[in-house]
């Protein structure tokens, strides 16, 4: 039998009490152990565990037994408490023991640096559990001892499943309260029974009915008590009786802490306006993560030290963030982050660049809807068409508390588009979390989850983008407004984009903060519009409530179809094609359509470009919006001008719209033809999207008819400022100093039905029919706007 002999007094450990490292025979040197056992019992710092032993110490067998059970439990609680197993002592052998009684012992600190526990850290989130061979490789690199490492491991892995038992144990703890008061107010009212009628005292056989009910209520929810209990004992893997007697409640006013050390993920309170605890009585703790290994827990800590890095980046200003009179916004200081966070994803692939941006803004949206919109997928995508390709909820490991989303969490894909063939869709599989702050102050972070699932083994394929810490801050105002401030994070591959787009998107414009507040902003104005019982001022008044719902219904899916086919997303089987006499920068796709009722059956050919233009994007926006400046650039208008014969406003500004167009020169084969086309700009772009229709199915459509079966295949334009680096010409002043000419980056997207049958052959002489539809109306676009050079 063997006991430890080294002990620690001092109030650095997790609870002030000893630590034992270190062998003594216990056998052969019992007088020994009970001097050092007496001592143990005298010290103030030891557990109550060990006292009922003091009566017994006469007898060695029991005296052994009693001291090394204790000892068992001692070691286990400190290994629970310790904060990260950095502080270590060494122990004195058994041969000292005589001499440590009759004179003070010296203790040696073993401290571990800020740089160790931040190797220890980062080799924890990929592996757990590492083998011996990467623990020596480790122990040499930090300058520690191999032991060091193994239980500096084991205490981590000990410690991160504690505090998860704690909270499992507290939540279960609350509900079983709340069951309690609820069963004590249903007998409290079960005795003095009230009649609902007259207020007077209730006859026993009048409550038969409502006292049937209250015990229906009342079994179910014992039995969803039962359900959880269940859950978390399978997912802590002991029984929960024992559980409840044997974990102490967490510290009042304490939030849940499952980062040590200093990794940056502990100590998760924020300094959001109202104050680090946000006040208001509103919890921050998490609902109970259903059972699934490892991987669930680790998405659990992940999400907490994601939405600890958004509040953070979203309140902090200089040093983290610095403001760029050259560009006009927000850079950040990479250097300052690398200081404040620690990378909770890994460190940056070979290779990938690193955008970030934040704005802040206000919307006509309450933070409630806003959140709501942004844990629906199909209601987030609807928030951001131009944005959002396509995106799916593929888990969810919490639905919320209370029923509210406070501590949802939910794993989420998503393809993320900007409007040019030159730029391929970023596919991205992330966290969400949700939490509520404070009264009418919420927060939803997005992380991606790829590392992750590559430490679980999960299957992965090449990621090409990965999202840090983004979300937005969402706090309310007065009048159903609400400030939002949003952060942008991304590392992504820049080899398989244009070099026309590359200093757009390192910049952070091209899927940037700014871009999402602005599409944020306009949509919102949009909705406030369709809600308002007036009709705004320069729309058709003959078009009924009805009719406008069914003509923007049928706008939003136009516009939708058009992004689709512009940026190749997955919305649609596509089929890319290699000819020879195309273009290099234009991108013609194939596919076939079958069985749509929103869409000519036969064959359909996309053809996409993307030119720069030293043109300022509002003044390109205006020209190809106007109806009465189409022929310029418009070859199936016939050369004529074109007529607005309805107009629906989606926004303040004029050129947020719904129109339909009516030529004014319509020849016989063009009667039965009007041209739908919707229009919007905000601070990240510009769209003018347009498509003919029959005339019939439109009046239908006015008159408030189903749009889904109105066949219509779109066309139009993407228009977004160019950034930093652009190819535009410079110009000098008086004094020598030169600038760069703003400009614009234009898309060019046609779709046509090239045959009637879906079972036909593509030709060639088709696709050479539409490249020089694209390369004519570009020209004619630079020739309208005098910028052919």
């Amino acid at each position: 039998m063997n006991l430890g002999g080294s002990l620690n007094n001092s109030s650095g450990g997790g609870l002030g009490g000893a630590t034992i490292v270190a062998d003594i025979p216990f056998s052969n040197n019992m007088a020994a152990a009970g001097a050092m056992a007496q001592n143990i019992y005298n010290s103030p710092g030891l557990s109550l565990a060990l006292q009922p032993s003091i009566g017994n110490q006469g007898d060695g067998v029991r005296m052994g037994e009693n001291f090394e059970a204790s000892i068992g439990r001692r070691s286990r609680e400190e290994e629970q408490e310790s904060r990260s197993g950095s502080d270590n002592i060494d122990g004195v052998s058994g041969d000292d023991q005589d001499a440590a009684n009759n004179r003070p012992r010296k203790k040696r600190y073993h401290r571990h640096t800020p740089q160790q526990i931040q190797e220890l850290e980062a080799l924890f989130k990929e592996c757990p559990h590492p083998d011996e061979k990467q623990r020596l490789e480790l122990s040499k690199r930090l300058c520690l001892e191999t032991r060091q490492v193994k239980f500096w491991f084991q205490n981590r892995r000990t410690q991160m499943k504690t505090q998860l038992e704690r909270h499992e144990n507290s939540l279960l703890r609350q509900e079983n309260d709340k069951l309690r008061a609820e069963n004590m107010s249903i007998r409290e009212a079960m005795r003095n029974p009230i009649c609902t009628n007259c207020g007077g005292p209730a006859i026993i056989g009048d409550l038969s009915l409502e006292e049937e009910h209250l015990r229906i209520e009342n079994a179910r929810l014992k039995d969803e008590l039962d359900r959880v209990c269940a859950l978390a004992s399978k997912f802590l893997g002991r029984p929960l009786s024992s559980l409840a007697t044997s974990i102490a409640p967490p510290l009042p006013n304490s939030n849940l802490e499952l980062g040590v050390g200093s990794n940056g993920f502990g100590g998760l309170s924020t300094t959001l306006p109202l104050g680090p605890d946000f006040g208001g009585g509103v919890s921050n703790s998490l609902p109970v993560v259903p059972p699934n290994g490892v991987e669930r827990s680790m998405f659990l800590e992940l999400a907490l030290a994601a939405m600890d890095e958004l509040v953070k980046m979203s309140q902090t200003d200089e040093p983290l963030w610095i403001r760029s009179l050259e560009v006009g916004r927000e850079i950040l200081n990479h250097d300052e982050y690398s200081r404040m966070f620690t990378p909770c994803i890994g460190i940056k692939p070979a290779g990938f660049l690193t955008e970030a941006s934040r704005q802040t803004g206000v919307v006509i949206i309450n933070s409630l809807a806003l959140v709501e919109t942004l844990m629906d997928s199909n209601r987030w995508a609807e928030m951001f068409p131009c944005m959002i390709a396509r995106t799916s909820t593929t888990d969810v490991i919490s639905s919320g508390m209370g029923g509210t989303r406070n501590g949802a969490i939910q794993l989420m894909h998503a393809e993320l588009q900007l409007l040019s063939p030159l730029v391929p869709v970023r596919e991205v599989n992330f966290l969400r979390f949700c939490r509520q702050h404070a009264e009418g102050v919420w927060a939803v972070v997005d992380v991606s989850i790829d590392t992750l699932r590559e430490t679980s083994g999960a299957p992965t394929t090449y990621v090409k983008c990965r999202r840090l810490p983004s979300g937005c801050v969402v706090q309310d105002m007065p009048n159903g407004y609400s400030k939002v401030t949003w952060v942008e994070h991304v590392e992504y591959d820049e080899s398989q984009i244009h070099h026309l787009y590359r200093p757009l998107l390192s910049s952070g414009i091209g899927f940037g903060a700014q871009r999402w507040v602005a599409a944020l902003r306009r949509q919102c104005e949009c909705l406030a519009i369709l809600m308002s019982s007036t009709v705004p001022t320069g729309d058709h008044t003959a078009i009924t409530a009805s009719g406008r719902r069914s003509m923007l219904k049928l706008a939003q899916r136009m516009t939708g179809n058009f992004c689709a086919g512009v940026c190749a997303s997955t919305v649609h089987k596509w089929n890319k094609l290699n000819v020879g006499n195309v273009d290099e920068d234009v991108r013609v796709m194939t596919r076939k359509s079958v069985d749509n009722p929103g869409e000519p059956p036969g064959i359909v050919l996309s053809a996409a470009t993307s030119v720069w233009l030293p043109v300022s994007p509002q003044r390109l926006f205006d020209f190809l919006r106007d109806e009465r400046l189409r022929s310029e650039w418009d070859i199936l208008s016939n050369g004529g001008p074109m007529q607005e014969i309805a107009h629906i406003a989606k926004g303040q500004d004029h050129g947020n719209c719904v129109s339909l167009l009516r030529s004014s020169a319509m020849n016989a084969n063009q009667s039965s033809m009007l041209i739908l086309q919707e229009t919007c700009m905000d601070a990240g772009g510009s769209l003018v999207v347009y498509a003919p229709v029959d005339i019939p199915a439109m009046q239908v459509v006015m008159s408030g008819g189903d749009s889904a079966y109105v066949a219509l295949l779109p066309s139009g334009f993407a228009i977004i400022p160019d950034g930093p680096g652009s190819p535009g010409p410079t110009t000098s002043n008086g004094n020598g100093d030169s600038h760069m000419v703003g400009g614009s980056l234009l898309t060019v997207a046609f779709q046509i039905l090239v045959n009637s049958l879906p079972t036909a052959k593509l030709t060639v002489e088709s696709v050479e029919t539409v490249n020089n539809l694209i390369s004519c109306t570009v020209q004619k676009i630079k020739a309208a706007l005098q910028c052919e050079s």
